[in-house]
């Protein structure tokens, strides 16, 4: 089987970043399968151009990523980012044309726009036309306020619904999404959520390199690992880490980029924190050392109620780690760490409920690391990357008979 990827914020094993695609690629390529991925050379998280080539094999020659040509200012404004998602849309289009023998095309949203793209190399290849949805967008751009244009609303929750009557079938990552879209007209949704390659992560290393290499040692650590931006709701990790000044052991790490980060550090700076860390991102591949030297690891999102639907990412990632989760995020994800006890659960935007339960956590490291080993489990058990894979081969074999 030969699968047409349309991603704009398609990230490899080896750049920073959700590698939920790449993983998936390399356990369906190990099946005999090809993929050919259409992506943008601009990192979503940096915003940085990727110093990979314009096209690179993987797997032996069944994973082959293309990158597509955008214009490259994403993280200007959101004007910038329209422009940005408009012109890979358009770009991947004709990229996509040249690609022969597929059987299938897997569009995934957001951004939203390159589902377009998708659909139209499906409908001229004669191929079906899978569309997943990662986010609710738009409705989470309209909740936190960042497309407020009421013509732009409008077209957005158009195209929303077009894309979703004209898919042949529907995937999501969380559960919360599949009445969303069902009511939205697609024909037939599956659940495939983010999971974790437990493989990756070595609960029993003790992080002494990350934790030396960064002045850590003898620090109770919360790290945080992914994007700063405006949904991740940072300051808030702000105003904990400055009510916990007082306890020397407390260290804050804050691993990742994005358009938030510059503000955030003038804010650190401005209030003094020493004990907090602001450090690059670091690829996938190399995540499982830098959770290692976690003591704690940070979820947060804005108190909004539409972020009440999210799995994301980061929390399988901490719970494969063997770490404990700090869960600033209500809702379905909720349900998953508290079901196996993996975590402690925070209201979203009460820093001080947060540094109360850094506190705790800090006191007692044994329970801490119950915690851990608890969420381990559960990702074994019910979110393991090849067992998620599995899922989405019968998905995609279900498709193209």
């Amino acid at each position: 089987m030969h699968i047409l990827l349309i991603h704009q914020a398609f990230t490899a094993i080896d750049e920073p970043g959700g590698t939920r695609h790449h993983e998936f690629a390399r356990l369906l390529a190990e099946r005999g399968w090809r993929i050919t991925v259409i992506a943008s050379p601009v990192s979503y998280l940096t915003g940085q151009a990727s110093p990979l080539p314009a096209a690179q094999d993987d797997h032996a020659g069944r994973i082959r990523i293309l990158r597509a040509r955008v214009y490259a200012a994403h993280h200007k404004s959101f004007a910038h980012r329209l422009l940005a998602f408009f012109s890979f849309m358009i770009s991947s289009f004709f990229l996509g044309l040249g690609v022969r023998g597929v059987d299938l095309v897997w569009g995934t949203s957001p951004p939203i726009f390159q589902g377009v793209t998708a659909w139209m190399l499906a409908r001229l290849k004669g191929a079906p036309f899978l569309f997943e949805v990662r986010d609710l967008w738009p409705d989470f751009a309209i909740a936190v306020g960042v497309l407020r244009s009421r013509l732009l609303i409008r077209l957005s929750l158009w195209l929303e619904r077009f894309l979703y009557r004209r898919a042949d079938h529907m995937m999501v990552n969380s559960p919360a999404y599949v009445e969303h879209v069902l009511g939205r007209g697609a024909r037939s949704v599956d659940l495939v959520p983010n999971g974790a390659d437990p493989e990756m992560f070595d609960p029993a290393d003790s992080g002494a390199a990350f934790r030396t290499a960064h002045g850590l040692e003898g620090k109770f650590v919360v790290l945080y690992a992914g994007a700063h931006g405006l949904s991740n709701d940072l300051g808030v990790a702000l105003d904990c880490a400055r009510l916990l000044a007082d306890d020397p052991r407390v260290h804050f790490v804050f691993l990742g980029d994005g358009k938030e980060k510059p503000a955030l550090q003038r804010r650190a700076a401005e209030l003094g924190l020493a004990n907090v860390t602001f450090l690059p991102p670091v690829p996938k591949s190399g995540m499982a050392a830098a959770l290692a030297g976690a003591d704690a690891c940070l979820a947060i999102l804005k108190p909004i109620e539409a972020y009440k639907t999210t799995y994301p990412n980061k929390v399988f990632d901490y719970m494969a780690a063997g770490r404990p989760v700090l869960l600033a995020i209500d809702g379905v994800i909720r349900q998953v760490v508290e079901a196996c006890g993996g975590g402690v659960f925070v209201p979203p935007g009460d820093p001080a409920a947060l540094a109360a339960a850094v506190r705790r956590l800090a006191a007692d490291p044994a329970a801490g690391r119950a915690m851990g080993l608890a969420g381990r489990r559960y990702v074994e058990a019910h979110f393991s990357r090849p067992a998620l894979t599995e899922r989405l081969a019968g998905i995609l074999e279900g498709m193209t008979k």
